[in-house]
């Protein structure tokens, strides 16, 4: 596991195939990240633009047009594990090589609703080497470690030690971003890394991430580290990473990030 300058590391666990790490991410980095990165991808951005470009020759009147401004303008304060998987996604794709080319958000029917399967679904790119990459996000203050996140039908654990162990959840999820992958600017990506699935189901990257606003403990990841390497195959990666917020911080990363949106990127 890379560790990044930019993440000041309070402990490590394990060894490959399974690690662990608990980073630390101080107020100032927070901050730069809610007014920017973040914000991007808690407002899909990109979907925004693209969507944009689609209806944009059919809004003809002042009033479609008002009205074409409003349907791209989704800047509602989203939810707290909204903004949490947009930080977790921020720090894989800058430190870990991956790269999620379909959010989630995209394929909600409504506002808010949590989707099955992994939180993130993509690629990861190391040393010119094309794989799949999965994810799955948890966001907590609980004062417990861990927290009671990583616990039950949804928790953590079961998530995780479902990607490990049952090929037709990653089936699922590679069929996933295949229907999706078509004409999109990341097919080649795609096509490359199913390959390398198709050679070997268990040749994949599994992250599981606790975003975290109390103090750092390596009790938060260390029972996990230790269950998910029994067994682990040999040519799969499972990395656990803790990012440790700042004390108190998560109940105002919604309210935070629309600002930042609001103020034109100044958190």
């Amino acid at each position: 596991m890379k560790m990044p300058p930019s993440h000041a590391p309070c402990y490590q666990l394990g060894k490959p195939p399974v690690t662990g790490v608990g980073l630390n991410l101080s107020i100032e980095q927070l901050e730069q990240q809610l007014a920017g990165p973040v914000a991007t991808l808690v407002f899909d951005d990109a979907g925004a633009r693209s969507l944009g470009d689609l209806l944009n020759g059919l809004a003809d009147t002042e009033f479609s047009k008002e009205n074409l401004e409003v349907l791209l303008a989704d800047e509602a304060a989203p939810e707290d594990w909204r903004v949490g998987e947009a930080l977790a996604e921020h720090y894989l794709s800058e430190h870990q090589d991956c790269f999620f080319p379909w959010p989630d958000g995209r394929d909600e029917r409504k506002r808010g609703s949590s989707l099955p399967g992994a939180d993130l679904v993509g690629f990861e790119n190391h040393a010119g080497r094309e794989r799949f990459a999965f994810g799955e996000v948890k966001t907590s203050s609980h004062a417990d470690n861990p927290p009671g996140v990583v616990y039950g039908r949804h928790g953590l654990k079961q998530q995780m030690e479902d990607l490990r162990n049952r090929r037709e959840i990653r089936d699922g999820l590679v069929r996933y971003l295949g229907h999706r992958a078509g004409g999109a600017a990341w097919l080649s990506r795609y096509k490359t890394a199913a390959t390398t699935y198709l050679n070997n189901t268990c040749d994949v990257h599994l992250f599981g991430i606790l975003v975290r606003d109390v103090p750092p403990h390596k009790d938060d990841l260390r029972v996990r580290v230790g269950a998910l390497a029994i067994g682990c195959p040999d040519t799969m990666t499972i990395d656990l990473i803790a990012l440790y917020l700042p004390l108190g911080s998560i109940a105002n990363l919604p309210a935070k990030v629309v600002a930042s949106r609001q103020r034109g990127g100044e958190a």
